[in-house]
């Protein structure tokens, strides 16, 4: 194995705020390195800005004039004599244009390089990669489609999914069950996109019915060395957009679990990414999987892989972007230590459609007690802005057992009390109370049919 180049950072800028921010900045403390906390007028007042070493405004509250501002980031990287920039995730996380900004201004990007987030990136491309790596995956479009899309929905066959070719986050995605929608779904697909991403090119895939949403850790340094983690089921999922997250999968047994894995690993390779990143496949109830895409950044859901395999994956990432070797194994990296599921707390009225529900918060008594954690960075007094996105905190439960987790996770959001404004605390205890989740018979559109039947209850 070649030599380790190790470059320590004395100082790291984090160029992203709230829950993630905060993650971070306690990760750096733990490893004597001095942390900068970025704000916008709107998170003058939040709990990363006080617990950060240092703290720079950035701009105005909307995002595009502060953390999507990819002048004032670097600007305020370079004033405050920054070794390296963690993104965290959302904003700029998987930005080439970022990552190559801080890598032209002399400073390390604690992430993979600008060319291989481009290459992953374009979600055709990566497609185009992983068929190379001899990774399966959905029946698709070859790249964009362009006028022929007709003919080429046709040779697929429907139904389809239509994606935005930058898209995430369950933006510019639209599925198309019969031909004579595909007009309207394509129109409508291309619009979010052009409307979220600047961009509004798009491809095929064939749609997977009562799919699960599987994702796999993987860390990679720049030795060759590249592990992959145990699985997480993100299949409890609205409007494409993650609620709950569970690992390990009930439904994955250790020899799938194994071909998760070197899947994984294959296709990392082949892009000669380092960092952490995650490689996500859609599973069909045969068990058979496909490639869907990979972030190449920290996910929210990142804990549950911390719990599950005993790895502090923010501190992973800093070592890579330092020049160390990984020293864990694939054989440690895979061990199940523990059941751990994530419950996303969002500050959404789920009886009004999940309408957001930003204010101040007057009562905050997080859960506690034995395999419960909570990442997050609301207080008592804390006012939610109105500019960004609406979660307020991550609570991640542990246990011997899935049936143990259940009830520990049942007992958490019981005791964990959020006053002031509604949260999205009813409808996690909901989950928990149905009988498919309980007994994890769980899809992609579970969620939606559970609300669905809640309507009609109401109604009746």
């Amino acid at each position: 194995m070649t030599s380790e180049k190790i470059t320590p950072f004395q100082k790291v800028l984090v160029a992203n705020r709230g829950e993630i921010a905060l993650r971070v900045i306690r990760t750096l403390r733990e490893m004597n390195i001095r942390s900068v906390a970025v704000y916008s007028e709107a998170d003058r007042n939040s709990l990363h800005v006080r617990m950060a070493d240092e703290a720079v405004c950035i701009g105005d509250s909307p995002s595009s004039k502060s953390y999507l501002n990819i002048d004032a980031l670097v600007t305020a990287a370079k004033l405050t004599q920054s070794d390296a920039v963690h993104p965290g995730y959302g904003f700029l996380s998987e930005n080439a244009k970022f990552a190559q900004a801080v890598t032209n201004a002399g400073m390390v990007f604690i992430g993979p390089s600008a060319k291989s987030i481009e290459m992953l990136g374009v979600k055709s491309a990566a497609r185009a990669l992983a068929r190379k790596a001899d990774v399966a995956v959905t029946p698709g479009s070859d790249g964009v489609v362009g006028k022929n899309y007709r003919a080429v929905a046709k040779k697929i066959g429907f139904p389809i999914m239509i994606k935005a070719t930058l898209g995430g986050g369950g933006k510019g995605m639209r599925a198309c069950l019969k031909e004579e929608d595909l007009d309207l779904m394509l129109q409508t697909a291309q619009g979010e996109a052009r409307a979220n991403f600047g961009d509004d090119r798009v491809y095929f895939e064939k749609l997977v019915l009562n799919p699960r949403h599987i994702e796999v850790q993987v860390a990679a340094d720049n030795y060759g060395n590249v592990v992959a983690f145990t699985e997480r089921d993100c299949s409890m999922q609205r409007r494409h957009q993650k609620l709950v997250e569970e690992s390990p999968s009930p439904f994955v047994d250790d020899k799938t679990r194994r071909q998760l894995q070197e899947a994984a690993g294959k296709l990392i390779r082949a892009a000669n990414y380092r960092g952490v990143g995650t490689v996500e496949f859609l599973m069909a109830p045969t068990k058979e999987f496909y490639f869907m895409e990979v972030n190449t950044r920290l996910q929210v859901e990142h804990p549950v892989t911390e719990e599950v395999n005993g790895v502090d994956l923010v501190k992973l990432q800093i070592e890579i972007a330092q020049g160390k070797a990984l020293t864990i194994t694939q054989k440690e990296a895979a061990r199940i230590r523990c059941h751990a599921i994530e419950h996303r707390i969002n500050a959404e009225d789920s009886a009004r459609k999940f309408m957001p529900c930003p204010g101040t918060i007057d009562e905050w008594i997080p859960a506690g007690g034995p395999g419960v954690r909570i990442d997050s960075h609301m207080y008592t007094g804390y006012t939610i802005p109105t500019y960004y996105d609406s979660l307020i905190a991550k609570l991640i439960v542990t246990a011997p057992t899935r049936l143990e987790l259940l009830q520990r996770s049942r007992r958490a959001l019981h005791e964990f009390v959020i006053g002031g404004i509604r949260t999205t605390l009813p409808f996690h205890q909901r989950i928990l109370e149905n009988q498919d989740f309980c007994n994890g018979n769980v899809d992609t559109g579970l969620i939606e049919r559970m609300m669905q039947e809640h309507e009609s209850k109401t109604e009746n």
